[in-house]
């Protein structure tokens, strides 16, 4: 019989819960952390439980410097036997790890807080 997949949050990906709250409270839409945080109790979480392999494979994307190359040896070699992928939860991008029956829930972002406010970068103070 196959073990059961135990989910377990890091403490970054708490601090970018946290840090998604506060962007959406800003945003004026607080409502929709808790939406959130539904979505993940139960959906995310259920369906890594079942298929751990679900979200993209993170290191399969094309490498275009020798700098990106450099730190995914390393990272590959952190990770020895572990999988890192991507999963996109509505407008969340979720990066986990997987160590055989364990995943590592590693990062959380909104879709909009991976982009620049340019306005603000031509402001003069």
């Amino acid at each position: 019989m196959a073990k059961k997949t135990t989910i377990k949050l890091t403490a970054n990906f708490e601090r970018n819960l946290e840090g998604i709250d506060a962007f959406l409270t800003e945003a004026n839409v607080a409502f929709a952390y808790d939406d959130l945080l539904d979505t993940l109790t139960e959906t995310l979480i259920p369906n890594l439980e079942s298929f751990p392999a679900l979200g993209r494979p993170f290191l399969n994307r094309p490498v275009c410097s020798v700098e990106v190359s450099n730190a995914l040896a390393r990272l590959t070699k952190q990770l020895q036997d572990g999988e890192l992928r991507e999963y996109l939860l509505d407008d969340y991008m979720v990066l986990y790890a997987q160590f055989g029956p364990v995943i590592y829930l590693l990062a959380i972002k909104h879709h909009r807080q991976l982009s620049f406010d340019f306005l603000s970068l031509w402001t003069k103070p």
